[in-house]
């Protein structure tokens, strides 16, 4: 069933307020186990959040002067940029390769990806001992223009733009603003090109930012080709959640998508499955050759030196393996499970090279408090619920309005 407003929405500014207040309504059953799990979740969430801003980072963090970026900056910006790299991975395959067996899931990659770009940047803005100040690098104050960091702040702020213009459509769709979809659509290639354009950079520009940590890294995790490392690791960690998100959403909003589409669900995911093989061989091949060229062996029995090999053995080289294995023999369900693991070793790598392997040495160690895991948490938590609110709107999943074709 299409949901979207289609009759006045060109002409009559009224009856859109009442379909937006209309759209604000719940849908379907509140009281579900997820609901009843992420609701106080999020609420006290944004309790320690207003203490945070109230009090300051060091009431709810153990951050310091001496470890001032932890969880926050770790896992919800540098790990969570890298799992939405789907939407850059997917945009290219699509509109520039043309490979159009991808196009359904295109835009629930773009919104994913999207929603993730906003979100991290909140949780930056948590991060930032004076949030006010966040302007700093996007205008050069006290950091430069040749700054990594000005580069980044950028990429971020203009991708973020590219996307929402990405995704327009699917809006002027859900309010049948029939002329402005037809300008929005007529934008989405440029978009595409433009959001490419600055996700490889900024992808490989959150890895230039450790390149002068040298001395802080654990040497089994720093090189000069950590810039490179993000971005080919971005690939198959994009990819991995498209995988992951894909299965789950298209069982709970099965009654969405077309019978089309159905079908061509397992293709899909059995073509992401090759790319990813692919992109983990190279990214495995290339951390072999630093390794072997920082003649690094005597760190590798130490304990860290453990942790290393479990992370390229354990959810590198195993789910590489099962990605290729379950291609030839079209085993979705071990693509799945190589998909989850895949996503585990991403998750480690970043954890590595911005908290466990940094200021290894040092006597006091680093371990978020429980207030930073659950504000971590409310964040993934109030995200999911904005991508289901989305989702049950607007033509993200389902085809678009019968009107769409007569625009073009």
């Amino acid at each position: 069933m299409n949901n979207s407003y289609e009759t006045t929405a060109d002409h009559d500014g009224t009856s859109i307020w009442k379909f937006l207040i209309s759209e604000l309504k719940p849908k379907g059953k509140f009281l579900t186990p997820f609901n009843i799990i992420s609701i106080p979740i999020m609420l006290l969430g944004l309790v320690l959040i207003v203490i945070r801003f109230w009090k300051g980072l060091g009431v709810i963090t153990n951050l310091s002067q001496d470890i001032p970026w932890g969880l926050w900056i770790g896992f919800d910006v540098v790990t969570g940029v890298a799992f939405a790299g789907g939407a850059y991975v997917l945009t290219f395959m699509v509109y520039i390769l043309n490979m159009r067996k991808y196009h359904s899931i295109v835009r629930v990659t773009v919104l994913n990806g999207f929603l993730a770009y906003v979100f991290y940047a909140g949780a930056l803005l948590l991060d930032l001992g004076r949030p006010w100040h966040v302007i700093n690098p996007i205008i050069g104050n006290s950091f430069g223009v040749s700054s990594v960091l000005f580069l980044v702040a950028w990429h971020f702020l203009l991708y973020m733009i590219a996307q929402l213009i990405e995704f327009s459509p699917a809006i002027a769709e859900w309010l049948g603003a029939r002329r402005i979809q037809k300008i929005l659509s007529g934008m989405t290639i440029a978009a595409v090109i433009f959001g490419i354009t600055l996700s490889t950079l900024h992808q490989s520009g959150l890895g230039a930012l450790y390149l002068m940590a040298k001395d802080k890294i654990f040497p089994l995790w720093y090189s000069e080709f950590i810039p490179i490392m993000f971005f080919v690791s971005s690939i198959f960690a994009g990819l991995s959640m498209v995988i992951f998100e894909g299965s789950i959403t298209h069982k709970v909003f099965f009654s969405q998508i077309s019978e089309k589409n159905h079908h061509a669900q397992k293709g899909i995911i059995h073509g992401l499955a090759k790319i990813c093989a692919g992109a983990m061989f190279a990214y495995f091949f290339m951390q072999l050759l630093i390794f072997i060229h920082g003649q690094h062996w005597a760190l590798l029995n130490t304990p860290l030196g453990y942790w290393y090999l479990l992370e390229m053995l354990g959810f590198v080289l195993l789910p590489m393996i099962l990605f290729f294995v379950s291609y030839r023999t079209h085993n979705i369900t071990m693509i799945k499970v190589a998909a989850i693991l895949t996503m585990l070793g991403v998750i480690l790598n970043r954890l590595n090279v911005t908290v466990i392997g940094f200021r290894w040495d040092m006597a006091i160690r680093y371990y978020p408090s429980w207030m930073e895991l659950v504000v971590t948490m409310a964040v993934i938590f109030t995200e999911i619920w904005i991508f289901r609110w989305v989702i049950n709107r607007m033509p993200v999943l389902r085809d678009s309005p019968s009107w769409v074709k007569e625009n073009k």
